[in-house]
């Protein structure tokens, strides 16, 4: 199954366009999964199981786990969202970015030793940088394109002939990076403008959208601005207002408020 496949029957099965980041944090855990002797695995498979039916991606972030010495843990993580949550795909947000043997060795790293099924990549050593993960044909490679951080623009707003950096990786993404179909965009949630501006110059490529909720943008107006002509397209991704609502039940609440709006659009008759 192509990376492609995978991610159009991960929004079929789920019936929306809902990520959920896996960023556990030991001090805003709820008590029983803070007192497990291994509490970041206790946390993440209780929002596994809250919201597994509802999303049709989970983002296990690398550094929440690897500063922890969790590592372990999220292997395991991921290897339970495969098991729980079989339609949704799993990216691993590492944000690698490096050349040659390096570059194939964190590619490895991502996709042998932890089995995701994709993962962030920054393209800043250009090529050299993106083409070790998109060797991997079925597996995802989101590459950073306009980051919802509120200097992001500092950089990727830099004109190079003559239009912004983040537009010019689009367009590079759309006409060379794809040639297998694996490749998507990261764009913020948090301007709509740079938004539309990049699905103007990428139409065909799917986007991971974080930066929904705790950072203030809108699921709704994600769907408004960045959805593909088909109304798919879009990963939009919630950490904090989703994982830290509390027990189970209000993680999944707070999961369903996002679903309600993300929602895949009745197909045509």
């Amino acid at each position: 199954m192509t990376f492609a496949d995978k991610l159009d029957r991960a929004w079929s099965v789920s019936g929306g366009m809902l990520c959920v980041g896996l960023d556990p944090v030991l001090e805003r855990m709820p008590e029983a999964c803070a007192r497990d002797p291994r509490p970041v695995l206790a946390f993440n498979r209780m929002v596994i199981d809250a919201v597994g039916d509802l999303v049709c991606a989970f983002k296990p972030q690398f550094a929440h786990h690897a500063a922890l010495g969790a590592e372990r843990d999220l292997a395991e993580t991921i290897a339970y969202a495969h098991a729980k949550a079989p339609h949704a795909v799993v990216i691993l947000d590492a944000k690698r970015g490096d050349i040659g043997t390096t570059a194939d060795m964190y590619a490895r790293e991502a996709f042998e030793r932890y089995e995701a099924d994709a993962v962030t990549v920054n393209p800043f050593m250009g090529d050299d940088t993106v083409n070790p993960f998109l060797a991997w044909s079925d597996r995802g490679v989101l590459v950073l394109c306009r980051t919802s951080n509120p200097d992001a623009r500092r950089i990727q707003g830099i004109e190079v002939e003559g239009e912004p950096l983040f537009v010019a990786l689009a367009r590079r993404a759309e006409t060379v990076w794809n040639a297998a179909g694996n490749c998507m965009l990261v764009v913020g949630a948090t301007d709509l403008d740079d938004l539309a501006r990049v699905r103007a110059a990428a139409p065909s490529l799917s986007l991971l959208n974080p930066g929904v909720g705790a950072q203030g943008g809108s699921a709704s107006d994600v769907v408004r601005y960045g959805a593909r002509a088909d109304g798919r397209g879009l990963v939009v991704s919630a950490s904090r207002s989703v994982i830290e609502a509390g027990g189970p039940d209000a993680v999944r609440a707070a999961a369903e408020r996002l679903h309600a709006e993300l929602r895949l659009p009745e197909p045509v008759a």
